[in-house]
């Protein structure tokens, strides 16, 4: 990571922010993982996924993106995390 430019490391964040963002809490998994399972239309996770592609999530860290149901929601985890890192 060190040997990639300032551009190149912002699209890898971004990417990885998507990958978290794109893992949803599904229904089936509830028993196993604890979490309840959440719906998200589709079009709403490809507003989604373009919004963090142009930088919309950039202020949070990518933890804020695991296992939410929307980008809202995701925000709002990105929020509560910066809060406390301050």
């Amino acid at each position: 990571m060190d040997d990639l430019s300032e551009e190149d490391k912002m699209t890898v964040a971004r990417a990885r922010k998507i990958e978290k963002f794109l893992s949803q809490p599904f229904y089936m998994s509830e028993v196993f993982s604890g979490n309840p399972g959440k719906f998200v239309e589709l079009q709403e996770s490809i507003d989604g996924f373009g919004e963090l592609l142009e930088g919309g999530g950039d202020p949070y860290p990518e933890t804020a993106f695991y296992m939410m149901g929307g980008l809202k929601e995701a925000y709002e985890a990105g929020r509560k995390l910066n809060d406390m890192h301050v």
